[in-house]
């Protein structure tokens, strides 16, 4: 091979790159957190559901869920019908503002301020169940369901959450 030859081929040859390292840990599937207890009990935050017919559901909870799987797991009957991609209003809720876990709770976003504008009886204190994520601070936080909410299921069918 003469030298224009092999300069050529070097150069229009494709350079090796070098792979990343393969990645063996398992990723986390959207909603997965939701199922998992508590791994002690510095990690339990306790929640009160007020349903549609003023029944209160007392749930123990964990660090980082959110409001909206939490209620799915304990089959407290908010939709989400786009699980928590916060893409529509179906996990509308009423924080308590009396008490002090109103103040601690993070400013809703622009996102979320857009979605509460489709959803029916909004109040001041309406916020998104998903975008609600528990911390002990929130430790008796109480939370009302709407009397009703823009409804994404089909012929009366409620699907199952996974």
């Amino acid at each position: 091979m003469n030298r224009i030859t092999r300069t050529v081929l070097t150069r229009l040859a494709p350079k090796i790159v070098p792979r990343r390292p393969l990645s063996v840990s398992v990723p986390k599937l959207h909603g997965d957190f939701e199922w998992e207890d508590p791994k002690s009990p510095e990690d339990i935050v306790n929640v009160v559901y007020q349903d549609r017919d003023g029944i209160e559901h007392k749930i123990a909870g964990k660090v980082g869920d959110n409001l909206m799987f939490l209620a799915h797991r304990h089959d407290i009957d908010i939709e989400g019908a786009c699980e928590a991609a916060l893409a529509c209003c179906t996990c509308h809720v009423y924080v308590e503002t009396e008490d002090k876990h109103w103040d601690l709770l993070e400013e809703p976003t622009e996102d979320e301020e857009d979605m509460l504008d489709m959803a029916p009886y909004l109040q001041e204190n309406s916020r998104l169940g998903c975008q609600i994520t528990l911390s002990k601070d929130l430790e008796g936080l109480i939370v009302r369901l709407p009397s009703a909410t823009r409804n994404f299921w089909v012929d009366g069918a409620k699907p199952e959450h996974h």
